[in-house]
């Protein structure tokens, strides 16, 4: 009888949670790719806008719009009435303007405002400073566990300023420092998120919000003001009145109207900016603080007020979005020493599943699990378990209901009792 050629069974199919675990080796992802705000990243996270940077695209529209119904219906008659080429400056110089603005714009929606980097985890007390230095609106913890105080005293050109402790960033922030709901990050000199710009406004991208803001109000006041000298020319060579010098280039009348309304809010948004740089305020202090009944620590003569905007080096970014991250594995959550380093390890690293297909785990995985549980029931049996406390670096030596369930797909439970056995005989 001629016997069957044997066929080796297929390899297991592996789930999407095995996938990620063996391909945490693999090639790693950038920064940008991982990163916890809200914030949107284009160009290979070259380019960062908030959330909502939609809005971004709606001022662009409202910024181009009048300028070219004021190239195509208003310039023309402009150009046949002024003499050689000085017909033609109000539309070159309305060109180059509008794309100053927009160069503007898109410097200041689509760079760092001045992200602080978020913690791994909370910083130690000890590496805070001694308790002196702490706030004393602290009463302190009444279970008697280490834990932050949510402000500290720091002192600010002679002044002291609390500054408070941002537990999504895991840090004190620094003075004039603020977390943005919006964008969900800590920005350093925090003036206000524009919805305008889709962007935080900061300490790194104020002077071009600024510029942006001020250039937006001369180019509403320009387009203003040649929309009335089309209108006077067109009453002088018709000999009309208004009404109808209007009804003649209605276009002139609809940008005489809007560049009015807007420019009450831009000439109106850049003196008030004007008055902040000149007394070292930011949007968020002014309402918040109100410096004008008391010392406001930061103003230096509004001399050097304006020179720290304008003419001072704009720090670099704190984040470097396009570096290389290491995707973390299973094994990266758990250290040597069996401190669990992230609370979202069953979520990130594993996706318990029936059936054998935890087999295709790989090894290396498997054997790291292994000894923590192994450890974990050493300390046990000794009566040396450390206690645990709320602080994640103290470490937490219990075994978990995810490593009882990790254990029991990798068919670890076996081998553990039959230690616990031996050990227990002895």
């Amino acid at each position: 009888m001629q016997g069957k050629i044997y066929t080796p069974p297929p390899p297991p199919q592996l789930s999407d949670s095995n996938r990620r675990i063996i391909d945490s080796n693999g090639p790693s992802n950038r920064v940008y790719q991982v990163w916890k705000g809200s914030n949107r990243f284009f160009l290979g996270g070259r380019l960062i806008f908030g959330p909502d940077f939609r809005s971004l695209l709606f001022t662009v529209f409202l910024i181009i719009t009048p300028v070219i119904l004021f190239g195509a219906f208003v310039s023309p008659r402009l150009v046949t009435e002024f003499p050689h080429f000085v017909g033609s400056l109000p539309v070159a110089i309305s060109a180059i303007f509008t794309l100053y603005i927009i160069i503007l714009l898109f410097l200041t929606s689509g760079r760092d405002p001045g992200i602080i980097p978020r913690n791994p985890h909370p910083p130690e007390l000890e590496d805070e400073g001694d308790a002196s230095s702490l706030s004393t609106d602290w009463a302190g913890n009444p279970s008697g566990a280490p834990s932050l105080p949510p402000t500290k005293d720091v002192i600010v050109n002679g002044i002291v300023v609390k500054v408070k402790y941002c537990h999504t960033c895991m840090l004190y922030r620094p003075p004039r420092c603020s977390h943005c709901s919006i964008c969900n990050n800590c920005v350093d000199r925090f003036d206000h998120h524009c919805p305008w710009v889709g962007q935080c406004i900061g300490k790194r991208n104020y002077r071009f919000f600024f510029m942006f803001v001020s250039s937006t109000a001369m180019l509403c006041l320009y387009v203003f003001a040649f929309c009335w000298v089309n209108i006077r020319k067109i009453m002088e060579i018709y000999r009309c009145n208004l009404w109808k010098a209007l009804l003649k280039s209605p276009v002139s009348g609809i940008l005489i109207l809007y560049t009015f309304i807007t420019a009450w809010f831009v000439c109106g948004l850049t003196a008030f900016h004007l008055y902040l740089i000149c007394t070292n305020q930011t949007t968020y202090e002014n309402f918040r603080y109100r410096y004008d009944g008391k010392m406001n620590p930061y103003n230096r003569g509004w001399v050097q007020n304006v020179r720290e905007i304008f003419f001072s080096k704009i720090p670099s970014s704190r984040n470097n979005f396009r570096a290389k991250v290491k995707e973390e594995s299973s094994s990266s959550f758990i250290t040597s020493m069996g401190r669990v380093m992230s609370p979202e390890m069953p979520k990130r690293s594993f996706d318990i599943e029936m059936g054998g297909k935890r087999q295709a785990v790989a090894a290396e995985e498997f054997e790291d699990i292994q000894s923590q549980i192994g450890s974990v029931a050493a300390l046990e049996r000794c009566g040396t378990q450390p206690r645990h406390t709320s602080w994640v670096q103290k470490g937490n030596w219990e075994i978990t209901p995810d490593l009882h369930a990790l254990s029991a797909d990798f068919g670890m439970e076996h081998g553990l009792s039959d230690r616990q056995k031996i050990h227990g005989g002895h």
